[in-house]
């Protein structure tokens, strides 16, 4: 079951409730099952006297609370793939390796249909729980490797999180739709290059180009501005594949 509520203090700390039929305890003290009942909006008070307020959760904040065991490609990467590739209600996606589910959660808020590979039977374990508790009912995940070929034809976009992506590429030529995405996940460089070499022996393909994101934070008091000492660096770069 999805999150139901959500309460956040002035400060930003946040507080997930997943079953408002039970009192919801915090650092900051505990809320009453009858008052997490209350319209959204509502500022509430804990038994410490510290406000919090309510309202609804959305998808986002149930997706944050899903289960994770391999690493998960992070909401930045995730940001840019949606925003280059235009992907829609309409789309058909393929994802391998499926890992936690995360990314192939994600894009089935957004689009038709996504079918995710792995071959860890208990990768697809967590997927499948992951899938159950955000109530997504347009994923199939599957035990097989891409590798050996993809059963989707007609696709939009084929995401890959794989230590030997090029591996893929004669499956995602046959699968994908012409004007289609591969988007490339990887860790380090030589896997990159290894990929994108392989990507520009094919007359089929064309690589748009090669991304990392690095995302850092600002902290803002009064006129007390500058970037967090901390930031989310490096996670992996993008390569942007369509085919022609």
């Amino acid at each position: 079951m999805p999150i139901e509520k959500i309460l956040i203090a002035k400060n930003g700390k946040k507080f997930y409730v997943k079953d408002s039929s039970k009192d919801l305890h915090t650092e900051f003290g505990y809320i009453r099952s009858a008052d997490l009942k209350s319209k959204d909006g509502t500022v509430l008070k804990t038994n410490t006297g510290k406000e919090l307020s309510i309202f609804s959760a959305s998808f986002i904040d149930s997706y944050r609370r899903i289960r994770r065991g391999p690493q998960t490609v992070s909401l930045k990467d995730i940001g840019i793939i949606v925003a280059e590739t235009g992907i829609n209600k309409k789309s058909k996606i393929v994802d391998a390796g499926a890992g936690s589910g995360a990314l192939a959660c994600f894009l089935a808020n957004i689009v038709k249909e996504v079918t995710t590979y792995d071959i860890r039977e208990d990768f697809l374990e967590i997927v499948k729980k992951n899938i159950e508790f955000l109530e997504l009912k347009n994923i199939e995940a599957k035990n097989k490797s891409i590798y050996n070929g993809i059963d989707e034809k007609n696709i939009d976009l084929i995401t890959l999180d794989l230590p030997e992506p090029w591996m893929a590429i004669n499956a995602a030529e046959k699968a994908l739709k012409h004007g289609g995405f591969i988007i490339s996940f990887s860790p380090s460089i030589p896997q990159t290059m290894d990929f994108v070499n392989e990507i520009n022996k094919s007359p089929n393909f064309v690589c748009l180009k090669i991304i990392e994101l690095i995302e850092r934070e600002w902290e803002l008091e009064e006129r007390k501005v500058r970037p967090k000492s901390r930031m989310i660096g490096h996670t992996g770069f993008l390569t942007f594949v369509r085919k022609i």
